[in-house]
């Protein structure tokens, strides 16, 4: 192992309130940074069951990338890179989160560090500074990190030869790859697989059918099922996706094919099987499916946020490990409150306190930008379920057949452009709108991904005909996970929002969670209607 350098954290992480994390092994913050242990030379997860080391021994980092740039390697026992994700990517929306969500896409991979800075609008070498700067490690250590989680899975949950491996992981040799795997675990890949046998790890399961793999997703808790599994089941569209005995299967496009996903939800993880054309996908689609189900939120820090954690009797988090960032990129207190506070901020706390919310509500996200804009213009000003009659005969025309429990592809915006107004019904200036955006899509005129800032994408999109503010902001919410948009013009959350007694014309008491108190809002009119019945909490998963 090389020499251990000293490192420079870059996040606003308080060293006091990281350290009680650590000392009590609180789970709730991996993933939210980690423990690099100068003496022994490894990086850890907050929850990890070794002995506490001493503070003088100990730095704590944003990303695991910075402790493997400095010389660290994984701890073996607690596998850091297994924890879910930072919720400050998605909080955040500066360059360095931005990079951070398209570097989890694969966005490296498939077009190195030039294909990121152009995609962000930046050179490579300011890219790098503002990386290094913040992140404590550049691009290419980013993507090395999320290589090499790829490779731990793969060589965990496949019988895959490590060649197949080296490659589908995003290596560009053998070698690389055999290197990578050495420095970060401290292993070679052929010991990693045979451990595994010995000792099965958390989130994977043990190999099975050759092209299948089965994951477990690690998600904070707790978490609201009832909520995604209505949301789920009511959007699904025949032909692309079935929502059958509490397993959502989908049928998806990839960057170098297409996967077919079946997700479920168990205590303290998502069951996920994944079925990929090209195993290169596997991490895009992770990232994904996290995306998807909002996996990397903090619930317990947004619930005590908006006063939810207290009702429920969850409590606040106390610690102050992760600050906050508010939507002006202000710094909290890890109290769920910001420093730069406003007077309403106890106001928020109070009001919500009585409402009944559920603690762990997420904000759905979804696999592919372009399907959410598209199927959001048709369902405009009808209902979820004639939304998805119209979908499905859209998908069964112009979508791509596969083999699979669901047999087609959302089609492309190509397809669509060229065949839509063939296939669309409905008022005539709405059909023409639709196939306008899908040729915008297509031409490379509007771009979706998850890279872009929310007042840039909520702009384009305004821009197109037939695209008003309820679309511009559910759109822009869901596809970068935006965590503060208010969807004051929707009909169903005023209806919650009058329910709850809540003034959505002056919602900044909220900040910066109101994409959360949106869905709280949802839920609660839904429920009033009795189109959604609140189910028992899962029951928190053992640690293996």
């Amino acid at each position: 192992m090389g020499a251990i350098v000293e490192l420079v954290t870059i996040t606003a992480l308080d060293f006091e309130g990281c350290y009680r994390a650590v000392s009590t092994r609180d789970s709730r913050f991996d993933g939210q940074f980690f423990t690099a242990v100068r003496t022994t030379g490894i990086y850890c997860r907050p929850s990890c069951p070794a002995i506490t080391p001493k503070r003088v021994n100990v730095s704590f980092l944003p990303t695991a990338a910075a402790a493997q740039q400095a010389g660290y390697r994984a701890c073996r026992r607690c596998l850091p890179d297994a924890a879910p994700g930072s919720p400050l990517w998605n909080v955040r929306a500066d360059l360095a989160a931005r990079a951070m969500r398209l570097i989890g896409d694969g966005v490296i991979e498939r077009g190195g560090v030039p294909g990121l800075a152009a995609t962000l609008g930046y050179s490579q070498r300011q890219l790098t500074r503002v990386l290094t700067t913040e992140l404590g490690a550049g691009p290419l250590a980013l993507a090395r990190a999320h290589r090499a989680h790829t490779a731990r899975l793969l060589i965990q949950t496949t019988e895959m030869p490590m060649s197949d491996i080296a490659f589908a992981a995003g290596f560009a040799s053998i070698r690389q790859f055999n290197d990578t795997v050495r420095e970060v675990f401290a292993v070679s890949p052929t010991t990693m697989r045979s451990e595994l046998r010995r000792s099965p790890r958390a989130d994977v399961v043990a190999p099975g059918t050759p092209g299948l793999l089965t994951l477990r997703l690690p998600y904070r808790e707790p978490l609201d099922t009832g909520w995604l599994s209505w949301f789920l089941s009511a959007h699904a569209v025949p032909g692309m996706e079935l929502w059958e005995d509490g397993v959502y299967t989908r049928s998806l496009r990839t960057p170098h094919g297409h996967a077919t996903i079946r997700l479920s939800f168990q205590p303290g993880h998502v069951r996920a099987e994944l079925a990929l054309r090209d195993m290169r996908d596997l991490a895009p689609t992770v990232a994904r499916v996290r995306h998807l189900l909002d996996l990397d939120a903090d619930p317990i820090g947004i619930d005590s946020a908006l006063g939810i954690g207290r009702a429920a009797g969850i409590g606040n988090l106390g610690y102050g490990a992760i600050r906050s960032v508010d939507s002006a990129g202000h710094i909290g207190n890890g109290s769920g409150e910001s420093d730069h506070a406003t007077p309403h901020s106890g106001t928020a706390a109070v009001a919500s306190a009585g409402l009944g919310f559920t603690p762990g509500i997420r904000v759905p996200g979804c696999l592919e930008g372009s399907d959410l804009l598209l199927c959001t213009m048709i369902g405009q000003q009808i209902s979820v379920r004639a939304a998805g009659t119209h979908i499905a005969r859209l998908v069964e025309a112009l979508g791509e057949q596969i083999d699979g429990p669901v047999p087609r592809l959302f089609p492309t915006a190509e397809a669509i452009a060229e065949h839509g107004a063939e296939v669309l019904t409905g008022p005539a200036r709405r059909v023409a709108a639709i196939v306008s955006a899908a040729r915008a899509i297509a031409d490379g005129e509007l771009v979706l991904h998850s890279g872009r800032t929310a007042d840039d994408l909520r702009r384009d999109l305004l821009a197109l005909d037939g695209v008003g503010p309820w679309t511009a902001d559910y759109v822009t919410m869901r596809s970068l996970a935006d965590p503060d948009i208010p969807l004051g013009t929707d009909l169903v959350v005023r209806q919650g929002a009058a329910r709850a007694g809540i003034d959505l014309d002056n919602t900044t008491r909220w900040a910066p969670w109101r994409s959360y108190l949106s869905m709280h809002l949802w839920k609660t009119a839904l429920e009033h209607r009795g189109a959604l019945v609140r189910e028992p909490a899962l029951q928190e998963a053992k640690t293996p």
